[in-house]
């Protein structure tokens, strides 16, 4: 299985995840998604849509004193991370 640095639902490095990661239905760590968006085998919020989830990302990187263009412009791969790719095809 690939092993990915970044979470693949919001694009967050696994290495800024206190967790380092979500888990999976039997507890152990998945490498795809982080513990924001993946939990105990489901995504914590499953009908979110990708455009829900860039606003959601800018926000917490305004929050943390980010500025504006930065967070967009670290935003602007999310359509091409794994958890969105099979939506976008």
């Amino acid at each position: 299985m690939k092993k990915f640095k970044r979470c693949q639902s919001c694009g967050m490095p696994f290495k800024k995840d206190p967790k380092g990661g979500g888990t999976n239905l039997d507890g152990s760590k998945n490498n795809m998604y982080c513990s924001y968006c993946f939990e105990n085998g489901e995504f914590l919020q499953p009908n979110i849509t990708l455009e829900e989830m860039e606003v959601l990302v800018k926000g917490k990187m305004k929050e943390m004193g980010m500025p504006g263009f930065i967070a967009k412009l670290l935003t602007t791969g999310t359509a091409k991370l794994e958890r969105w790719k099979k939506k976008e095809d």
